[in-house]
C-alpha cells in the first residue's frame, strides 16, 4: 500500500470517528430538547416551584445558579491567571515550577466531592459563612483552578518571545511588558480557560451540595451568605428524590434543558469575547 492510499484512509477514519463525536453529542441534545421542550414556557423561567417541585418553574434555581457561576470566577480567574503569570514569566524552569505544576496536576484529578467536603469543612464550619452563595462559590473557585492555571499558561507560551524581547528593548519593565503586551496577545486565548471552567462549573452538584445548595427555597437570595437553589442539584433532587419522581421527569428534562441553555449562552458569549479582542490585536 503507497503513502496516499495509506493517508486517504487514515482520513477516512478520523472523518469517521469525528462524525461518531459529533453524533452522540446531537443524540444527547435531540434526547433532551424532546423530552424538555414541551415543559419550557415562560411561566416555568420565570416562577418559583411548587407542588413538591412538580409544577411551577425554576427561575430560583437559575439565579442561584448565575450567582454561583459568576462568584466562582471571580476567585477562579485572576488567582489562576496570576499564578500562571508567575509560573510562566518569573519563576524559570527551577525545582519550584516543577513543584507547583505537578501539585496543580494532582489538584486538578481529585474529585469534586473531595472538594465538597473540604468546603464544608473550610469555608462552612472554620470560617463560619455557613451553607452560602460565598462558601459555595469559593469551593467551586478551588475546584475550576488548576483548569485556569493551566489553559492560562499554554496561552503564555503561545506568545512569542519576540514580544518579550521588542518590548523590553524599547525600555519597558517587565511587568509593563506583561500587562501592556503579553496578556492582551494571550487574552483570546485565555478565554478558551474561561469557557472551561464556566462549562464544569455549571454543571457540578456535589460540591454545591455540601456548601450551599438549597432542597426547595422559592426565593431569591439577597446577599451572599444566603444559601440559594441551584439547576444541577434541583435536577438531582426531582428525578430522585421528588414525591412523585413520574410526574416531575418532565421537569427535570426541562431543568437539563435550561442548564444546557444557560451554559451554551455562556459560551458563545465568552467565544464572542474571544473573536473580540483577538481582531483587536490583530488590527493594532
Amino acid at each position: 500500500m503507497d503513502k496516499q492510499a495509506s493517508q486517504r484512509i487514515a482520513f477516512i477514519i478520523f472523518r469517521i470517528l469525528g462524525m461518531i463525536v459529533v453524533g452522540i453529542l446531537l443524540w444527547v441534545l435531540g434526547f433532551i430538547i424532546y423530552n424538555g421542550a414541551g415543559v419550557i414556557s415562560w411561566e416555568f423561567l420565570t416562577a418559583a416551584p411548587e407542588e413538591g417541585m412538580t409544577e411551577g418553574g425554576v427561575f430560583p434555581a437559575i439565579v442561584g445558579t448565575l450567582c454561583l457561576v459568576v462568584g466562582s470566577m471571580v476567585f477562579a480567574f485572576p488567582v489562576g491567571v496570576m499564578s500562571a503569570i508567575y509560573t510562566n514569566e518569573y519563576a524559570g524552569n527551577g525545582w519550584l515550577v516543577r513543584f507547583i505544576r505537578i501539585m496543580t496536576n494532582n489538584l486538578g484529578s481529585i474529585p469534586s466531592i473531595v472538594f465538597g467536603l473540604f468546603g464544608m469543612s473550610l469555608f462552612v464550619n472554620t470560617l463560619g459563612f455557613g451553607d452560602s452563595i460565598l462558601a459555595g462559590s469559593l469551593t467551586l473557585g478551588l475546584l475550576t483552578l488548576p483548569l485556569v492555571i493551566r489553559t492560562t499558561e499554554e496561552a503564555l507560551k503561545a506568545v512569542p518571545d519576540s514580544y518579550r524581547t521588542g518590548s523590553r528593548a524599547l525600555g519597558a519593565s517587565k511587568l509593563q511588558t506583561i500587562g501592556k503586551v503579553i496578556l492582551p496577545a494571550a487574552f483570546p486565548n485565555i478565554t478558551t480557560g474561561l469557557i472551561l471552567s464556566i462549562g464544569r462549573v455549571s454543571g457540578e452538584t456535589a460540591p454545591i451540595l455540601f456548601t450551599c445548595a438549597a432542597y426547595f427555597l422559592p426565593k431569591l437570595p439577597t446577599g451572599i451568605f444566603d444559601q440559594v437553589m441551584a439547576l444541577p442539584y434541583h435536577l438531582y433532587v426531582i428525578a430522585t428524590s421528588g414525591t412523585d419522581i413520574e410526574a416531575s421527569r418532565p421537569v427535570a428534562y426541562g431543568t437539563a434543558l435550561v442548564l444546557i441553555a444557560i451554559v451554551l449562552l455562556m459560551n458563545l458569549l465568552a467565544a464572542f469575547l474571544r473573536r473580540y479582542f483577538g481582531k483587536k490585536i490583530k488590527t493594532n
